[in-house]
């Protein structure tokens, strides 16, 4: 028999928080809004809490507990990867991160030509001795008008590539927001959306609809606040916008975070 040396006991008394592995790319099936599974590639981090009688963690049995719960990843699943790593590795708490590319099949809105736009997703779930956590986080591309640039120009107004970023702690492990409803939210908050596929009518349509709804990311932060807070399955929320700024040579951020006042 093969001695195992993480095994072994450590005399130095330093418990460690986190040990484990992090930058691996791993295939997996993502859960989306219609029922079905999305094929990505994951990069993922997973790690446990180490005692101070243990000297190693076993690392192989990240990827054993990752392949075997590759198949469809949900809030749910997610929760148990942890507690499985947990569980298995007896730790008294377990954290994973998986992040990863998503894809959305987008209509242009005057031609309908369909065309996939891509959004950067993760998912963290966390185990412990008093229960589970999780967060899920979403970032958006979007386009934004300037109001002030609109308001003081004779023609035009100056436009720019933003990005909102969504993070909410679901209550309970489970929400009616999953990946799909949260881009909606995003996108809906900004002046217009970001398409993959756009013709000439698609173009004009989209550069003055956008033109008719200019946006400070102040006002894309607050638009997406007035939604999650309409919520009552989320406990906590952080949402953050940036501009690109087109006629500055800096970026223009907002950040609004919220928690629940009972912690729930």
């Amino acid at each position: 028999m093969l001695e195992d040396v993480q095994g072994t006991p450590d005399s130095r008394g330093i418990g460690l928080d986190e040990v484990g592995i992090e930058g691996l790319r791993y295939p997996i099936l993502v859960a989306d809004g219609q029922g079905a599974k999305r094929e990505t590639v994951a990069t993922a981090a997973m790690s446990v809490t180490l005692g101070p009688e243990v000297k190693g963690a076993h690392l192989s049995r990240f990827i054993e507990a990752l392949h075997g719960a590759r198949d469809q990843l949900t809030l749910a699943t997610a929760t148990g990867l942890a507690e499985d790593l947990r569980q298995h590795m007896g730790s008294s708490s377990a954290r994973v991160h998986l992040a990863f590319p998503y894809f959305l099949e987008r209509e242009a809105p005057v031609t309908r030509s369909r065309a996939y736009v891509e959004y950067t997703c993760a998912v963290t779930a966390s185990t412990s001795d008093s229960g589970a956590q999780s967060i899920l986080r979403v970032d958006v591309p979007v386009t934004s008008v300037c109001p002030c640039s609109k308001a003081i120009s004779d023609r035009g107004a100056h436009n720019q590539r933003g990005h909102i970023t969504i993070e909410i702690k679901p209550s309970n492990h489970s929400t009616d927001l999953w990946f799909d409803e949260l881009i909606d939210i995003a996108e809906s908050a900004a002046s217009s959306p970001v398409y993959a596929l756009l013709k000439r009518p698609d173009e004009r349509y989209v550069t003055m609809a956008g033109y008719d709804n200019p946006v400070f990311v102040e006002d894309m932060v607050r638009n997406v606040c007035l939604v999650l807070a309409a919520s009552d399955c989320i406990t906590a929320y952080r949402v953050r916008a940036v501009n690109d700024e087109s006629i500055h040579n800096h970026a223009a951020y907002a950040v609004v975070s919220w928690t629940s006042p009972n912690g729930a």
